[in-house]
């Protein structure tokens, strides 16, 4: 199978004369629905200002689409949705990327979480149909679009009257609600599609709504005022716009830009779907870790050992016989596919330590080593003199664990170069 990008190259230029090459966004007057943006080439420079290098994303070979190749699922149409899903985030310059959701103009939001969805749904139901993205497209806008014939009165009105309709509108008459955290089906509360069918959606979701509805009223001509989204960082709150004009400085750290927008929902996803989910005041990395046996447990009570081995052993048994997911025990592939669509966004450097835990425990060990490696050296080119808290302490421990523990996995014969190609589903046992 095909490997990991090589170590990133060290900087040809100074900290300070880094800087992120991207193409222009376009105008917001050319922004429509029937003209899709056209994909960007960017420049292969990903040096932020007064930073260290950093490694670059599109270059990089993932895994997870070629393993179930080899597993024999077809990925098809997995891979049409992830290339249009590169197409659309290939739309964020710069600027962009620290815009407000409630002007965005350089990505399509709806149909990026569309193809997010789109990924997902042929990864789990096999299916020979992709999922219908113009479709659901059509009905957010036919959403927006219903609030026209209902509140025209309203145009004309004050904007907080105006924002007052448009919340009754959403939250009254088309029922829009937030999901329930405990919910055994809050999964579907991730997917736009799914909540566009259902009306039950996560913050990120209802505010991806909002701001298309925003975006839909704008384009045609009935909103001529600034309007931000306050996003909830609560369980229960409900996205609502504002007038901007009348903000404060509480609010802003309410705002959601369009990068933080799509990190919300992949991180969302990548929350519900990580196959280890025992003690949630720990990071997922060191959930994982544990599971592995590369985190310290001189802490943990018997009890809470006994659930995360138990845990642990529950995971391993479903991969080793096919079974990718099971009601509030994660999925492999949709984890590994949040994991990979997060490093093709270059926001965090830790999403490739996280791939590479999960690549460990489906026995692709070569390729967990190989993003491991790439994690730490980018890590220490840009963390020099930052402190470590208590527990970034304990996840430096577990990245050290783990990278002994897969260099002495591969310097086992056998192990390095298997002569058969290995899957996610079989028996990769470690050679002791």
């Amino acid at each position: 199978m095909a490997t990991a990008a090589a170590t990133p190259s060290p900087c040809p230029c100074s900290p300070s004369q880094c800087i992120k090459f991207r193409t222009p966004h376009r105008p917001y007057s050319q922004f429509s629905r029937s003209s899709p943006h056209r994909s960007c080439r960017r420049c292969h420079v990903i040096c932020c200002a007064g930073s260290s290098p950093r490694f670059v994303a599109g270059d990089l070979k993932f895994v997870l689409h070629d393993a179930l190749d080899l597993s024999g699922v077809d990925t098809t149409l997995a891979r049409e949705a992830r290339k249009e899903f590169r197409s659309q985030i290939g739309n964020l310059s710069v600027i962009e990327r620290e815009t407000s959701i409630s002007i965005n103009r350089g990505v399509d939001l709806g149909k990026t979480a569309l193809y997010i969805a789109a990924e997902d749904d042929s990864l789990v139901s096999h299916s020979s149909v992709p999922l219908p993205v113009e479709a659901f497209i059509q009905r957010l806008d036919d959403l927006s679009m219903g609030y026209c014939s209902h509140y025209n009165s309203r145009f004309k009105s004050s904007p907080q009257t105006f924002l007052d309709s448009l919340d009754k509108y959403l939250y009254s008459r088309k029922r829009f609600h937030r999901s329930s955290p405990r919910s055994l089906l809050d999964f579907r509360s991730l997917y736009l599609h799914s909540v566009l069918t259902h009306r039950s959606g996560s913050a990120a979701m209802l505010s991806l709504i909002y701001s298309e509805s925003l975006k839909m009223l704008r384009l045609a001509g009935l909103l001529n005022f600034d309007v931000e989204i306050f996003f909830p960082h609560d369980l229960e709150g409900l996205p609502r716009g504002y007038d901007k004009q009348k903000s404060t400085d509480s609010d802003q750290s309410h705002i959601m830009t369009s990068q933080a927008l799509l990190v919300q929902i992949l991180t969302d996803l990548k929350g519900a779907f990580w196959p280890f989910q025992h003690n949630h005041n720990e990071s997922l990395f060191l959930r994982a870790a544990q599971a592995a046996n590369c985190s310290d447990r001189s802490n943990a009570s018997e009890e809470r050992y006994g659930f995360q081995l138990a845990s642990t052993k529950a995971a391993q048994y479903r991969l080793d016989r096919g079974v990718w997911t099971t009601v509030r025990l994660g999925d492999m592939r949709r984890a590994l596919a949040a994991c990979e669509r997060l490093i093709l966004l270059e926001f965090d450097l830790k999403e490739l330590r996280d791939y590479s835990i999960l690549l460990y425990h489906c026995g692709l060990y070569e390729q967990s080593l190989e993003y491991l490696k790439l994690y730490m050296e980018t890590k220490i080119s840009s963390l020099k003199g930052i402190p470590s808290d208590p527990s970034s302490i304990m996840e430096d421990d577990a990245e050290e664990k783990l990278m002994v523990r897969l260099n002495l996995i591969l310097m086992e014969d056998g192990w390095g170069s298997p002569t058969h190609a290995r899957n996610f589903l079989s028996n990769n046992s470690e050679p002791w």
